[in-house]
């Protein structure tokens, strides 16, 4: 019966299902110590937490580093997690860039997709939809939520430049760093 199966968006579906156990690996204690064990490593291991902040299996991980690092400047130290964090996200923008493309043309001819666009195709939307779209995907690029979602909202449903997206990257980035390491 599952040979008969057919998945209409098999990428999508393998993310989700990686996200899913990657959250099971990374609960491991022993995997956990090792992200604990980057503290010693101080503003490196703040740049590595941020490479980490950008996936969403690694995200919590990352704040708990974040939590527990006592940087001494913590200006700094979100500038340069925010710099990891950008590497992750244009890692994220090729991959999906390349390789998930067709899958989001597909996605794009669905009734779902087409209501909301009938949806915000009035005039008062019309106008602000890609402002919405770029306003949503760094809401969720600066907090915790993966930042697969956003990218993937930018990447998939614009036609936006890598320069842009690594400004919104960084930015909402550093940000979402910045907050954290002032708890």
């Amino acid at each position: 019966m599952m040979t008969h199966m057919k998945f209409q968006y098999p990428k999508l579906f393998l993310l989700v299902i990686f996200s899913i156990i990657s959250y099971f690996i990374f609960s491991n204690d022993f995997v956990q110590s090792i992200v604990i064990s980057l503290g010693e490593l101080s503003y490196l291991g703040i740049f590595i937490a941020g490479l980490f902040f950008s996936f969403g299996f690694t995200t919590p991980f990352a704040i708990g580093f974040f939590l527990t690092v006592g940087a001494e400047n913590i200006f700094i130290a979100a500038l340069i997690g925010g710099c990891g964090a950008l590497i992750s996200d244009i890692l994220i923008f090729k991959l999906i860039r390349f390789s998930f493309m067709d899958e989001f043309k597909r996605l794009e001819k669905t009734r779902i997709i087409h209501g909301i666009n009938a949806l915000m195709s009035g005039r008062l939307f019309s106008h602000f939809k890609l402002y919405l779209l770029y306003f949503f995907a760094g809401l969720i690029i600066s907090s915790p939520l993966p930042d697969e979602l956003g990218i993937s909202m930018l990447a998939g449903l614009t036609r936006i430049k890598l320069h842009t997206l690594a400004l919104i990257s960084f930015v909402m980035n550093t940000f979402g760093i910045f907050l954290i390491l002032l708890i």
